[in-house]
């Protein structure tokens, strides 16, 4: 773990805001290939670098554009069904949490910090996760991108979290494995956790912007010496 002592907070942190893919959970893999997933269940070849490409596209656009490139032969809704159900498979039987993830949230509640959690994944797939893992009562709330009606590019969701934990931006920390996220909630005045995921391409983006990193939840005495909690 290492921390950027010049935005060490002068406050002891009682809120925090976590980020479920690839944060929580160990759960990028799908994203960056449910493209290829869906096109090899077909017998289709993907292109190379199918996965990059698609990254910014809605479901729908994704549905569309393998209609138009290769030639699908379903609607856009069958398309964005099935590519529903291979994401719901993973998520439902695949996917694990971080290693140590259980123990930090623990010691965490002990120390009375409220938690919820802000994503962009549906929330019934994010609640059945948790749940089947035993990690939902850690959190007040789930928040999804969905329902607050803003991306990932606008700190809105960090808001409504925060507002919603009735904490402050000076003692709120927000945990994301993504340089993108956590560059949005550390713009608008959050204390960031970048939390390391193998499938973050900007590793070093991420490292200069957090306020601390965190390569694992396993060792993370620096972390509450740190934030004071």
């Amino acid at each position: 773990m290492t921390h950027n002592t010049e935005n060490m907070p002068l406050s002891a942190v009682n809120g925090a805001i976590f980020d479920f893919d690839g944060t929580l959970f160990d759960s990028m893999f799908i994203w960056k290939n449910v493209g290829e997933l869906y096109l090899s269940s077909l017998g289709m070849e993907p292109e190379e670098g199918l996965g990059e490409k698609l990254k910014s596209y809605t479901l729908e656009e994704c549905a569309v554009y393998f209609r138009d490139a290769y030639g699908v032969n379903f609607t856009t809704a069958e398309i964005m069904q099935s590519i529903n159900d291979i994401v719901e498979d993973y998520y439902m039987n695949k996917v694990l949490p971080k290693d140590g993830i259980r123990e930090f949230l623990e010691e965490l509640k002990n120390l009375g910090v409220k938690m919820c959690v802000a994503t962009v994944t549906d929330k019934y797939l994010v609640k059945a996760v948790l749940e089947k893992h035993g990690l939902c009562g850690y959190f007040s709330k789930i928040f999804t991108c969905a329902e607050v009606g803003h991306g990932k590019t606008e700190p809105i969701i960090y808001r409504e979290a925060m507002k919603h934990l009735g904490t402050t931006k000076e003692n709120t920390i927000v945990f994301e494995d993504s340089f993108f996220a956590a560059s949005t909630a550390k713009a608008d005045g959050f204390i960031i956790a970048g939390v390391y995921d193998r499938h973050e391409r900007n590793q070093e983006g991420l490292k200069d912007i957090s306020d601390l990193f965190m390569t694992d939840f396993e060792h993370t005495d620096e972390f509450f010496s740190f934030t004071g909690v």
